[in-house]
């Protein structure tokens, strides 16, 4: 097992037998490895509780003691490696598949053969990973990659330098399978599911390698999705390779100069047509991580005859390219430089120069949004795992530590408030897995056209609520986990820091908390409404099925109060300005979390067998506020005004002055309803603002570049359905 070092060397004299487990993800190197030949003896730190995997129609992998028919206690598995060592399947980290009916889709049940297969290979992946992939992480972190941009006679190389351990990575993505086995669909939509597990068992090993291996899935899925035209099905077959010599890993190149998550505004290549059909691109790629892939997907503008490409997001086209070509050149690709990143320094993040890049256009033109949007999906699902797996490996450490380390006479685990403190840790890692599990079973019913309407616009929603939640979750457990080990978190030599490094960017890759919530808010429009009414409706049936479990019923009933105020608080909103939803996208997203996740909490306590831990987390997570948007609403958070007065406590006074010039913005009631008008937003740059009728119900102004290339505040086409379609549906 790995255990946690400590400086004052009080670990010290385990057995030399070790356990390969099948468990949650472990520490990079700097934590030693060390056993115990049996039961009761000191502990792991991965001997927490930890995720009991589920697989049945809307089962999903859980926490908590396993479920075995007829009452059997855990019992020690032979693991089927050549280091002849076991796997103890204890009730406290085990993954362990189970069947459970869903409610309204009847039950889709594994075959024994199938349970039994997966859980061998998991068996054997876990011994793969402690004793082979573990010390490859901490090497890609001692080395990470170097940039030589000339050789030894001064000739420009722009060569990417990575170590050893970090191909190596590679190699082993592709014999494990890990982006193959959801495309393969061995298991049908349980496909993804196993896929999932694994990506979360080898995450918080990886190295950084999942960062790439996320990209590579979102690349896939997106050639999947354009129903793998001949030209792509040689790239496609290499991505979803299990061959190391063959598979392929891919970048995704959208962030330019003028900025990230606003693709519409901020992107400038430009694509050139070809007389041989393909297309030649010229532009400035500012952030593009796993430089090193070896293709990648990115956005540009066609230029028409006359050199004019078409602005906004209808003007981009998705393309594809190959980075190097036969003889391993780059494709016409300088290599600006290498990214000074706070975190993931394993993996090569660059400024890259295309100057004629030989690309393929693969999407209708203008259609590049549109069709890059499954990588994103897919892509924001990995972010998740990652998350998730984060969590449960610095709980693991932190666990571990206060089994070991002694402070005013008694162990750190005999304090009651530092348990406490840890337990807290547990119960927000517990509600994010299951809240994983909940979007990776949807997603592997859509894939295998099973899913129904219902089911897909609850991924719709649940992937960037999901992506979003967890990214907050993972920092502030990440934050807690480090203080727990007191000064000696703090130190680089324990591995804790890398591990706070790397989470932080889970709430920024892939859309920040705030562009998340936007898209939540634009995923009910779109839906008209619907995807609210499923959300409620889902939670209601969980609770259904609960209900009458002893000891829950106080959980229940505050996941039911917490729902009713959140259809009322949509009721309420769909007769405010458009400010009010802005406001409130951030605290309504915490809010779509925090009930789905309780329901799904409580929806595992109450199956059979489930433990009496399983029903305290379940309870303590619904001891929480539930619906934060409901409090905050009702304390005029998004009130009237409340815009102009964040821009005074942020900028001074002197905001409210400039602020209340702009007629209508925000959809304030105007003192001149009509008209255009300008104004300075503080970083001298002037908008212009529609016209505003003074009433501006549910309007938001996102600051989209019109037809043209005047950039002006106009009305999202999606959100004004809001005040029409967020109706009573409580």
């Amino acid at each position: 097992m790995l255990c946690f070092s400590e400086a004052e060397n009080c670990l010290h004299s385990f057995p030399k037998e070790r356990t390969a487990a099948v468990k949650s993800p472990r520490a990079a190197s700097p934590f030693h490895f060390c056993s115990r030949s049996q039961r009761g003896s000191v502990a792991s730190p991965l001997e927490g509780r930890a995720p009991t995997a589920v697989c049945s129609t809307g089962s999903r992998l859980s926490m908590g003691t396993p479920s075995r028919p007829g009452g059997q206690q855990p019992r020690s598995f032979r693991c089927p490696t050549e280091a002849d060592t076991t796997l103890e399947a204890d009730s406290c980290c085990t993954i362990q598949w189970r069947t459970q009916k869903f409610s309204g889709n009847g039950t889709n049940v594994l075959c024994l053969k199938v349970l039994e297969e997966v859980h061998q290979e998991l068996v054997r992946f876990g011994n793969r990973l402690q004793t082979k992939i573990q010390p490859l992480a901490w090497e890609c972190e001692l080395n990470p990659p170097v940039f030589r941009q000339f050789d030894a006679w001064g000739q420009r190389v722009d060569r990417i330098d990575t170590c050893s351990a970090w191909r190596r990575m590679k190699e082993i993505s592709a014999e494990e399978g890990l982006i193959a086995e959801a495309y393969e669909r061995r298991y049908s939509n349980w496909s993804r599911l196993y896929q999932a597990v694994k990506l979360y068992l080898f995450s918080a090993s990886s190295g950084g390698f999942n960062c790439p291996l996320a990209m590579t899935d979102g690349a896939a899925k997106v050639i999947e999705s354009l129903g793998i035209p001949g030209s792509l099905k040689s790239a496609f077959d290499r991505l979803t390779s299990h061959d190391p010599k063959k598979f392929w890993t891919s970048g995704q190149w959208m962030t330019e100069r003028r900025g990230g998550s606003d693709v519409a505004n901020g992107t400038e290549t430009v694509a050139r047509r070809q007389p041989d059909g393909t297309y030649r691109l010229y532009g400035f790629k500012w952030f593009t991580s796993a430089a090193d892939s070896d293709v990648t997907l990115t956005l540009a503008r066609i230029a028409d005859a006359e050199g004019q490409c078409p602005q906004g997001s209808r003007g981009l086209s998705l393309f594809f390219l190959r980075v190097r070509d036969e003889e391993g050149k780059l494709n016409n690709i300088q290599v600006q430089r290498l990214k000074d990143k706070l975190g993931t320094r394993q993996m090569a993040t660059a400024e890259l120069w295309l100057q004629g890049a030989r690309a393929e256009l693969i999407s209708a033109e203008g259609r590049g949004v549109a069709s890059i949007s499954n990588m994103l999906n897919i892509t924001r699902i990995h972010n998740v795992i990652g998350a998730v797996a984060s969590m449960r490996r610095m709980i693991s450490l932190s666990r571990d530590y206060a089994r070991r380390r002694v402070a005013f006479g008694k162990l750190l685990k005999d304090h009651p408030l530092h348990m406490q403190t840890i337990a807290r840790m547990e119960v927000q890692c517990r509600g994010a897995f299951l809240l994983l599990m909940e979007v990776v079973r949807l997603l592997g019913l859509a894939e295998t056209n099973l899913a129904s309407e219902q089911d897909q616009l609850l991924l719709r929603l649940l992937v960037p609520v999901a992506k979003l939640y967890t990214g907050k979750q993972a920092a502030a457990v990440a934050v807690e986990a480090m203080e727990s080990f007191g000064g000696q978190g703090y130190m680089e030599d324990t591995g804790v820091p890398v591990i706070l490094r790397d989470t932080l960017v889970l709430s920024i890759w892939e859309g920040t908390t705030n562009i998340l919530s936007l898209d939540v808010l634009r995923s009910l429009a779109k839906s008209q409404g619907q995807v609210m009414a499923v959300f409620l409706s889902t939670v209601q049936k969980k609770l259904e099925l609960v209900a009458g479990t002893a000891g829950l019923a106080p959980a229940v009933q505050r996941v039911r109060e917490g729902t009713d105020r959140l259809a009322q608080f949509l009721q309420k909103a769909g007769s405010e300005p458009a400010v009010t939803m802005e406001l409130a996208a951030r605290d309504f997203s915490y809010s779509l979390a925090r009930i789905y996740t309780g329901a799904l909490l409580l929806e595992h306590a109450a199956r059979p067998g489930a433990s009496s831990t399983d029903t305290c987390a379940a309870l303590r997570w619904c001891n929480q506020e539930l619906c934060p948007v409901a409090v905050e609403s009702g304390s005029g958070s998004y009130r009237a005004g409340a815009a102009l007065q964040d821009s005074a406590l942020v900028y001074g006074d002197s905001a409210l002055v400039i602020w209340g010039q702009c007629p209508g913005v925000w959809g304030q009631p105007a003192l001149r309803p009509h008209g255009p008008t300008t104004h300075t937003d503080g970083l001298k740059s002037k908008k212009s603002l529609p016209k505003s009728s003074g009433s501006c119900k549910f309007q938001a102004w996102w600051g989209r570049s019109t037809k043209g290339q005047t950039k002006s505040f106009r009305s999202d086409p999606c959100l004004p359905r809001l005040k029409s379609q967020l109706w009573a549906i409580s």
